[in-house]
């Protein structure tokens, strides 16, 4: 068990039933001001944006003080900074990125004050190429264009660690990578632009089930990587299975899964929190019906938060809720 989890767990035992039940009680409703939270995405056609749209609509039903705009951007380590800096009150961000922001490492020059909500979801890794072409493992990709996720995306972390750990991460041989959304990736690869394609994101992702349909695909696996992965960057990243079916899949492929979160400035206020959480999960199904397949919020999934701690409202929501 790491630190992070000894005290995450010591928290959300420290007797905090009383005061949860306190603050819950009439956190719904009520007469006063309407707080606006800022809530920090992705690209427009990607799971994060889907995720921002559904969840504003959630909490707009449910008739709580509270409203969600969310805000288009390049995704996860854009949405740290922004949340750094207070552009905006809260963001989706995958947990590798998550943890460099409050570690202070890598893309961060110090720690962020960010605090987590809930692990929502987990983003499998796609690399995809055109199936005649003769690409069949990343170190085929060596001197090859390969689009690896827009700049300021958790994406562009991802596949620039999947291609140092194939050894095609800088010198020779090396992948030539561009930094591209997934718009232009899919329209890249759709002409030939680019050899390949890297994304991080739900299952199906909608706008490579599109692309699927035009153009025959081949999806690389990247399983053999997670170990290298979590020797150099820790266990937020797992084995998972793009499933038989999926994109034209005939069968499964291995690869590379990572979570995602929910995140907030530590200066919101534990309330709205609160009254986020209870509409996450009382809607989860609405919110993941156009992100992931078959996924499941869970409270023991959604406090796996590694590294990253959790804000003390959602500390107080859990415990009162599911002790």
């Amino acid at each position: 068990m790491t630190s992070a989890e000894v005290t995450r767990r010591r928290v959300m035992g420290a007797g905090l039933g009383v005061a949860a039940a306190a603050g819950l009680a009439g956190c719904s409703g009520g007469s006063g001001p309407v707080r606006r939270l800022r809530l920090a995405t992705g690209p427009e056609g990607g799971p994060y944006n889907a995720f921002g749209e559904a969840l504003a609509r959630a909490v707009a039903a449910s008739g709580r003080r509270l409203e969600i705009v969310p805000v288009s951007t390049s995704a996860s380590v854009n949405n740290l900074r922004k949340l750094d800096d207070g552009t905006v009150e809260l963001a989706l961000a995958m947990a590798d990125a998550a943890e460099d922001a409050v570690l202070g490492r890598e893309s961060f020059t110090r720690p962020a004050a960010v605090t987590a909500l809930a692990r929502v979801y987990v983003n499998y890794t796609h690399l995809l190429v055109p199936a005649d072409g003769p690409v069949r493992t990343v170190r085929e990709l060596a001197g090859r264009q390969v689009a690896a996720g827009a700049t300021g995306s958790g994406v562009q972390v991802v596949a620039g660690r999947v291609l140092r750990a194939a050894g095609l991460g800088g010198g020779s041989p090396a992948a030539r990578e561009r930094q591209l959304g997934l718009a232009a990736s899919t329209a890249a690869l759709r002409e030939r632009a680019v050899d390949a394609l890297f994304w991080s994101g739900g299952v199906p992702t909608p706008a490579l089930a599109g692309l699927a349909r035009e153009l025959p695909l081949r999806f690389l696996p990247l399983d053999g990587y997670v170990g290298a992965l979590r020797q150099d960057h820790g266990p937020v990243y797992t084995s998972v299975t793009l499933p038989a079916g999926v994109y034209g899949l005939t069968e499964p492929v291995g690869t590379i899964g990572v979570g995602n979160y929910l995140l907030a400035r530590d200066d919101v206020p534990q309330g709205a929190v609160r009254e986020l959480l209870q509409v996450v999960f009382e809607r989860w199904s609405d919110l993941l019906r156009e992100v992931t397949a078959g996924a499941r919020l869970e409270p023991r999934f959604a406090i796996s938060t590694g590294a990253v701690p959790l804000h003390p409202g959602a500390v107080t929501y859990y415990r009162s809720v599911y002790g």
